[in-house]
């Protein structure tokens, strides 16, 4: 669609169709994606094939993205990919006290606009990301360290359902109070009370989204497009080792709210110097109002005590946990949990890390396996899967820090090692430091193991802790969701009882429960739409993605009275 076209009517018409089925899908909670997964998808109606992707992915490598927003004092970069490769990109530096009033100018004609033009603004600037998937990949692999295919998928599709998904939820809760209505109030014999009233959901102010390094689009489009969807304009402040990929939606924000007869300036990037901890500043300027993050416990329980003028939503840290009591499907439920220990080196904030496993044993349809047993069998299915280095390569991906990397050195060092990591080549990418998962055998009876399992060790590292029964599993899974939260938890049971008393601790915990997944389903992963990411309800995280909590506060009703 060329820019003169980008009229309201124009959008309406091209994308209402889509932004309707979206409230559908979040209405019976069905799978649904316009996303195709496939690179192959792509190359057709204006989009990049994989050829023309990575071309687009190269062009940008050692320039200055300039995007013309105001108050720029300096230009920035200085991201190296896990795969070794020097981006070579900069990034414009923001003077906050000529850019936040800049970007505070464009709200009243977005406000205006309504929830409906909003949307579909929103969802034009979705598809125009979408048509550049394959550049985007690689903008994610080359600052995550995720595979080629998993950023593809995370990082695209995956993530663009994401934003859409927000675009739903906020639209649905901004249209379910009427523009107007027309009020009368009986008064017996006299005349009837009568007043015209119109209410207009406006915004909160400027949103601050906080992005973080392992999933910098699928974790940051929600927020991104929950806050513009609702009137705000966003300021997108990414991590300094992952830029890029949230730079590129900034420019493609502004290209069309501009094409679109809006201020450009209402979506802009905050990019920092080494070191500089711009975030601090910005989650605390009176002007945010709202703040999205994604990242650290200890930064994410400082923006919600610190950032008292806005609306924090944070999601941080968890230990997530599986209770392994029964199967009766004990190669499928090891080749399972294999894949979601070994998926993007278990940097996710989903990726199991405490596996609670009874000492006297579990049953299985191949009949009973002792915990020593499970275990062992458990660590020669990870060495299966990743045994070829191809294999490997792609569904590893890269350590993304150094912080990662030591963290798996120092796990061997706390107890039996089950499994050992080992270290993989990728010849492609020389640089790139792949490691296989860790899994270590711990006591969950002896109070010196407990620090380590109780305490989230972010990477490619499972602790197999040994405990007494089912019932001291269910009391150690409550606890440990209690007390340092979870983003998911998963089960293997084949007894009611069990499965009973699992469910109801992630009930009262406000857990996600994935239950006897044995196929290609796996604990770790999410599906818009469908799926909730987090609930909201434990530390791990103070909202869920998506829901009607996550956008309906992000803007308030205002109400006008005029007598008929």
């Amino acid at each position: 669609m060329a820019a003169a076209e980008l009229t309201a009517h124009a959008l309406i018409a091209q994308h209402r169709p889509t932004l309707d089925q979206a409230l559908e899908a979040i209405r019976t909670r069905a799978y649904w994606s316009p996303h195709p997964e496939h690179p192959k998808a792509y190359g057709e109606n204006g989009s990049l094939d994989m050829t023309a992707g990575k071309a687009a992915f190269d062009a940008v490598l050692n320039t200055r993205l300039d995007l013309g927003q105001p108050g720029t004092d300096d230009w920035v970069g200085g991201e190296v990919s896990p795969y070794g490769l020097e981006l070579g990109v900069t990034y414009p530096h923001p003077d906050v006290d000529e850019l936040l009033p800049a970007m505070k100018a464009g709200q009243r004609a977005w406000r205006d606009a309504g929830p409906e033009v909003r949307a579909v603004v929103c969802l034009e600037i979705l598809k125009r990301i979408s048509d550049r998937t394959h550049e985007f990949a690689h903008a994610v692999m080359h600052t995550s360290g995720q595979a080629f295919m998993m950023a593809f998928q995370a990082g695209g599709p995956h993530a663009q359902d994401r934003g859409l998904e927000a675009v739903a939820y906020a639209y649905a809760e901004q249209v379910r109070t009427p523009g107007t209505a027309e009020w009368s109030k009986p008064q017996g014999k006299r005349d009837p009370l009568t007043l015209t009233k119109s209410f207009a959901p406006v915004p909160r102010g400027i949103a601050l989204l906080i992005g973080c390094n392992t999933f910098p689009t699928w974790n940051g489009y929600p927020g991104l497009f929950a806050s513009l969807a609702t009137g705000n304009a966003v300021l997108v402040k990414p991590h300094p080792r992952a830029v890029l990929p949230l730079a590129l939606t900034v420019g493609v924000a502004r290209d069309v709210l501009a094409a679109a007869g809006f201020d450009p300036n209402l979506v802009a990037l905050a990019a920092e110097r080494p070191g500089e901890g711009v975030a601090k500043t910005l989650a605390t300027r009176p002007e945010i109002r709202i703040v999205d993050y994604t990242g650290s416990t200890a930064f994410g329980d400082w923006l919600e005590a610190n950032a008292r003028q806005a609306q924090v939503y944070t999601e941080k840290a968890g230990v997530n946990t599986v209770i392994v009591h029964s199967t009766a499907n004990y190669k499928g439920m090891l080749s399972n949990l294999a894949f979601s220990l070994s998926l993007y080196s278990g940097q996710m904030c989903t990726t199991p890390q405490n596996l609670l496993i009874p000492r006297d044993g579990i049953r299985t349809e191949e009949g009973p396996k002792n915990y020593d047993e499970v275990v062992a069998d458990l660590a020669r299915s990870v060495d299966g899967l990743l045994g070829d280095d191809a294999r490997a390569n792609a569904l590893l991906g890269a350590i993304v820090n150094p912080d990662v990397k030591a963290r798996l050195e120092a796990a061997a060092g706390l107890g039996e090692v089950a499994l050992a990591s080992r270290e993989v080549s990728n010849p492609e990418f020389p640089d790139a430091v792949v490691r296989t998962p860790v899994i270590v055998k711990l006591d969950g009876a002896k109070p010196d193991d407990e620090a380590a399992y109780m305490s989230e060790c972010f990477g490619p590292v499972s602790f197999a802790v040994a405990v007494d029964s089912a019932a001291d599993a269910v009391a150690l899974l409550r606890r440990t969701v209690r007390e340092k939260g979870a983003m998911t938890v998963g089960a293997y049971t084949t007894e009611g009882e069990v499965e009973a008393a699992i469910q109801e601790v992630c009930l009262e915990e406000a857990a996600q429960l994935s239950l006897n997944l044995t196929g290609g389903v796996y604990v770790n992963q999410t599906a818009a739409f469908s799926d909730f990411h987090g609930s909201g309800g434990n530390p791990a995280a103070n909202a869920a993605l998506t829901d009607g909590a996550f956008v309906a506060n992000r803007f308030r009703v205002v109400e006008v009275r005029r007598e008929a």
